[in-house]
């Protein structure tokens, strides 16, 4: 470990609630003009398309749940048509996905959940979104934030990486992250963090070599120089089609 992370881990070490929190919103700041377009990546066009889509994703990137859901949005337009749905044929529409049978019966579940509850719509809000079929909260989160703009935090595996390795919360478990990093943000705020830090893992820092020499957040992590610290090795990591930003953004 090099001196300057040994210094920056005890300032980390020695930083009060106050200080978490400007560190915290400073990093979102910084990630909104790295990201200024950052989105949900899953193409939907309806909330239940996107519930279905975000169902997909388990297990699945969004690219491959992509190229898939153009042909099963065309057959299937509505819960009636999951709730109704032959299986047969329909595992056969998400097979590229994988865990294509659970993946069915979360599916057929949810569209028969939506005829017989809610009139074939989903419903607004989180307490009714996770007892559907398929609907964890991640993906209740997804859905609130993106479909009916309603603030959420979705911890995905890149997000839950990333936030402990800012140090905003040790926890595990998703819904103790979710309601730790919650609490250094305001409300308002949730769905756009979201999406942002969900970019800044997919792009720059990777679980297993993160760019940390090529990071817009160099001076406010806690775990710079997990990755390769020089620039240009670290450059060559940066992924997306925001790359050429990021690296002017840290002058390379």
């Amino acid at each position: 470990m090099t001196a300057a992370r040994k210094r920056k881990n005890r300032a980390i070490a020695a930083e009060t609630r106050t200080g978490l929190v400007r560190r915290a919103r400073r990093i979102n700041r910084t990630l909104a003009e790295a990201f200024p377009g950052a989105h949900c990546e899953l193409d939907f066009t309806t909330p239940l398309e996107l519930a279905v889509a975000t169902i997909l994703s388990a297990q699945c990137t969004d690219v491959r749940v992509n190229l898939t859901t153009p042909a099963l949005f065309a057959k299937y337009r509505g819960a009636q048509d999951y709730a109704q749905a032959n299986r047969a044929e329909l595992e056969e529409y998400i097979r590229p996905t994988g865990f294509y049978r659970n993946k069915t019966s979360s599916l057929i579940g949810l569209g028969q959940a939506l005829v017989e509850e809610y009139d074939g719509e989903l419903p607004h809000t989180l307490a009714e979104l996770v007892k559907l079929p398929g609907i964890g909260r991640k993906t209740a989160n997804v859905i609130l934030g993106n479909a009916f703009d309603v603030p959420g935090i979705t911890v995905d595996t890149h997000f839950g990486r990333l936030v402990r390795r800012w140090k905003w919360t040790d926890e595990e478990d998703p819904v103790k992250v979710e309601h730790a990093v919650g609490a250094l943000f305001e409300r308002k705020d949730w769905t756009m963090l979201s999406h942002r830090v969900i970019f800044q893992g997919r792009r720059v820092c990777h679980a297993r070599k993160p760019a940390c020499g090529a990071c817009v957040l160099a001076n406010d992590c806690p775990s710079f120089g997990l990755g390769p610290t020089d620039p240009a090795v670290a450059a060559a990591l940066v992924k997306g089609p925001e790359r050429d930003h990021l690296l002017n953004m840290v002058g390379l």
